[in-house]
């Protein structure tokens, strides 16, 4: 462990990083990654990730913490870089549910009206400081037919402003009581045309695709195989490693030995360990952790973090800072290159073309 502080100190405190009697190191700037910063030292600054790709600004039900907030949020955190998604499948207007799982019936529908939000508060407040990804979350990967001529439609009112797809939904089981289902074998196929929208402008796509439950743990397996094989050059990011709360049991040997097949056999597929369903039901259980560094250490490159936080008007930056140091608690037990590429956002850059680039980790002392 890289730490400055023992792990049961840690353990005890909700923070982003490393804790110190005196004053820590501050925090660094967005134009520290523009190349030449200072070696990172593992040792001192935090271990949580400088970049948030996997972050919800809007909610099911539209009643969101204000988009400044969430922005100060990272802002106080060591996030500089996010990804701004919405939350596509969106309660109806009139509902007064807020909580979906808590309204079985009650339709999660998709819908661009968490996008355009989102977008218009990208045009207002663009902040200085972080440098956001807008994402597009309305498709619906059961009926992909109308997703071209909606992304034409986000172009021309939003010229340049959206650079990914995602998290759009393969199969999520929490959502089957609200009347989502899984697109079928035929629906996959149909998604040729978007597909190759997306390719052409270079955009990445994260899909939630349920690897399967606790009953049956492969049983969805096979839509996300389909989906990689039909589309092998579009970059598809696989969201929470395909796991979810209906599959806390899968031995952790059986989900590493999945997840290398398909890395090794599609080059373009990245994973992101968002969600802390992965630490609590995983990455902590006993003689796991080694097993999942081991796997980050061989695949460093193909490997986002992300917190999978949700901007519901009923949480707070002490929620966020919670869910970032969760989902961020793996990264200090990997290698220097491995942190360096996936803590220090050095995948992210690449994946996107940006100027940014990671700095080193310094060397051990």
């Amino acid at each position: 462990m890289r730490c400055c502080v023992p792990f049961a100190v840690l353990a005890s405190l909700l923070v982003s990083g490393c804790v110190f009697s005196d004053n820590p190191p501050a925090l660094r700037s967005l134009d520290s990654f523009k190349g030449g910063a200072a070696c990172y030292d593992r040792e001192t600054e935090p271990y949580t990730a400088v970049v948030d790709t996997h972050l919800h600004y809007r909610p099911f039900d539209g009643r969101a913490i204000p988009f400044n907030e969430v922005n100060d949020y990272l802002s106080q955190t060591s996030v500089r870089f996010a990804n701004v998604y919405g939350i596509g499948q969106m309660l109806p207007a009139n509902s007064r549910c807020s909580n979906y799982l808590k309204c079985p019936g009650t339709p999660v529908a998709p819908t661009v009206r968490n996008d355009f939000v989102n977008a218009a508060n990208m045009l207002e407040y663009k902040p200085d400081d972080l440098h956001l990804t807008l994402s597009m979350t309305f498709t619906d990967l059961s009926d992909p037919e109308p997703t071209v001529e909606l992304m034409k439609l986000y172009e021309k009112e939003y010229p340049g402003l959206f650079h990914w797809m995602g998290e759009v939904n393969l199969v999520k089981q929490a959502q089957f009581n609200n009347r989502h289902k899984a697109a079928s074998p035929k629906d996959i196929t149909k998604w040729a045309g978007f597909m190759a929208e997306l390719k052409a402008r270079n955009y990445p796509i994260t899909i939630h695709s349920d690897l399967g439950n606790d009953q049956s743990p492969t049983l969805y397996l096979p839509l996300m195989e389909q989906a990689l094989a039909l589309y092998p050059d579009n970059k598809i990011v696989w969201a929470h490693m395909g796991l979810s709360y209906e599959q806390k049991s899968l031995p952790a040997a059986e989900h590493i030995a999945i997840l290398s097949r398909l890395l090794d056999q599609y080059p373009n597929l990245l994973i992101d360990i968002s969600w802390r369903i992965l630490e609590d039901a995983y990455f902590s259980q006993w003689g796991n952790r080694p097993l999942y560094v081991d796997f980050m250490n061989h695949y460093a490159e193909r490997i986002l973090p992300g917190s999978d936080f949700v901007a519901f008007r009923g949480n707070n930056f002490n929620v966020y800072q919670q869910e970032l140091d969760v989902t961020s608690r793996i990264l200090k037990y990997l290698d220097d290159n491995a942190f360096r590429h996936i803590a220090l956002g050095e995948n992210y850059f690449k994946l996107l073309n940006l100027d940014y680039q990671a700095p080193m980790v310094c060397e051990a002392s």
